[in-house]
């Protein structure tokens, strides 16, 4: 997403004012959180709805309220004939493949199991950041990586993952969905939009969110007469929280922030997602998952600073 609205893609990138960037961190702060505390929600919302209907047709009434958002400001959802191409890439590749391919996982893993295998956006993202973008990647931004991920691993051998035949493919659609995320990041601050971030994220939630949502609904057949009023509750968190606030708040850190550095950010999630799990579920919280917390949380610090 451009950082003013009608830079060009040929603009040079300039290094944000310090007001951007703060208000970069808090707005990825807000979708890290709400993102991490959505997992065990999606997971327990498996339970009465499947999987590409869980993660799509919310999306697509987010992107609803988005649009009347904007509307009620009295701006027009407009997009310059020569941007819907690389709108709808973004669409495809930090919406549409992360929603469906992430809601394929959790049917093959545990809640925190797939929050922590969608926290490799970072690792993906710094090095495409590198040739693509050509951002530097200095010593800071390695160690608070480096850092990240391993509370990453510290999480994983806390909670005894094994890779079983039977998780085989919750891993691959996990590792590929991060992998188009951490893309689609980075070609945006390669190739940013003219339009607002709140018009942008209108367009690419629900251009990536509809296909899913109506391959759900063809192919899966849903019956949304016998979900639960929790599940409803569920449902709307995902429509109002997870899609709307979230993705609106991750585009406008997007734009004020290195594309690797928002993307580190993103680690905080699994670790929500981890908490957030104990809580709800039941899984594990204990030494292994504070010091991936501390780990997580000093690379994050790290990486600000860089």
């Amino acid at each position: 997403m451009p950082r003013e609205p009608g830079l060009s893609s040929s603009t040079p990138v300039t290094q944000p004012p310090p007001d951007n960037r703060m208000a970069g961190y808090g707005m990825l702060l807000v979708t890290t959180l709400i993102w991490g505390v959505n997992w065990p929600m999606a997971k327990h919302l498996l339970q009465e709805l499947p999987p590409l209907t869980v993660r799509g047709l919310p999306g697509v009434f987010s992107a609803m309220i988005l649009a009347g958002v904007v509307l009620a400001k009295g701006q027009s959802l407009r997009v310059p004939r020569g941007e819907w191409g690389w709108l709808m890439l973004y669409a495809v590749l930090m919406v549409g493949a992360w929603m469906g391919l992430m809601g394929l996982t959790l049917v093959h893993l545990p809640a925190s199991e797939t929050a922590i295998l969608g926290a490799t956006i970072p690792v993906w993202a710094a090095g495409l950041a590198w040739p693509i973008l050509g951002e530097r990647l200095s010593v800071l931004r390695i160690v608070a990586i480096a850092m990240a991920v391993g509370g990453v691993v510290l999480l994983m051998g806390g909670n005894g993952i094994s890779i079983s035949w039977e998780k085989v493919p919750g891993i691959i659609y996990a590792l590929t969905a991060a992998l188009s995320f951490a893309l689609g990041a980075v070609l945006a601050k390669r190739r940013p939009l003219t339009v607002r971030p709140l018009i942008g994220a209108v367009w690419q939630i629900g251009l990536g969110c509809l296909p899913v949502a109506l391959i759900g609904l063809v192919f899966e057949h849903p019956h949304f007469g016998g979900v639960s009023p929790l599940g409803w509750s569920l449902f709307g968190f995902s429509i109002v929280f997870q899609g709307a606030i979230g993705y609106a708040c991750w585009f406008g850190a997007l734009e004020r922030l290195p594309a690797s550095t928002a993307a580190i950010g993103t680690l905080i999630v699994p670790v929500t997602g981890v908490v957030a799990s104990a809580i709800s579920l039941g899984e594990p919280l204990g030494i292994p998952q504070i010091g991936a917390l501390l780990l997580t949380v000093a690379g994050v610090a790290i990486a600000a600073r860089s």
